[in-house]
């Protein structure tokens, strides 16, 4: 399962969503109503879990939510310091 298919698997539930059609452009914070703060908790406990990092509260802003593609981009950078 690729990178893409896990964080899609992991939106899907958080969400409840139908996130089949979600790729790397797919806007999140402010384009979803779904996407609210509980959902960015729920995201960034799945995405320490699911990958294996840690997420630092310095990292938290805005941009990082922005799509599924900068989800995806801090995932790399945090598992690249890990």
């Amino acid at each position: 399962m690729t990178k893409l298919e896990q964080m899609n698997a992991i939106l899907a539930d958080l969400l409840k969503l139908d996130t089949s059609a979600f790729n790397e452009q797919t806007e999140l914070l402010g384009a979803l109503p779904e996407f609210d703060s509980m959902a960015v908790v729920g995201l960034i406990t799945a995405m320490e879990e699911t990958f294996g990092i840690a997420v630092n509260d310095d990292d938290l802003d805005a941009e990082l939510f922005e799509t599924v593609g900068s989800v995806l981009s801090y995932v790399d950078t945090a598992g690249a310091e890990a």
